[in-house]
């Protein structure tokens, strides 16, 4: 099953997207865009910067969990994943959006 992304309306009125891998587990989440186009454009640079190793910030959390966030080539938070318990984890996490993000379909909840 390949990922997707799902574009939604959160509780403020605002769009938002998240990729899913092909197991359904959610692997990248944005902030919020108050324009639909914006969010879109903010999938579209997922894809196209998902497979450059140096878009990618590794990060710890205050509790000592890991995560990681992809950020576009002017330096932008384009997206953050969950946290994970292990650094292998929060890897295979980033080895799951540079593989599901590509090609992912886009599923329009809003």
């Amino acid at each position: 099953m390949a990922g997707k992304f799902e574009c939604y309306k959160d509780k403020a009125g605002e769009f938002r997207f998240r990729l899913k891998a092909g197991n359904g587990e959610t692997i990248l989440s944005s902030e919020g865009y108050k324009a639909k186009d914006s969010c879109s454009n903010g999938i579209a640079s997922v894809q196209k910067n998902c497979t450059d190793d140096k878009c990618y910030e590794k990060t710890t959390t205050s509790g000592g969990q890991f995560r990681f966030n992809l950020k576009s080539t002017n330096g932008q938070v384009i997206g953050t994943s969950q946290n994970y318990k292990s650094e292998s984890g929060r890897d295979n996490g980033m080895d799951s959006v540079r593989r599901s993000a590509p090609d992912a379909s886009i599923d329009d909840q809003s």
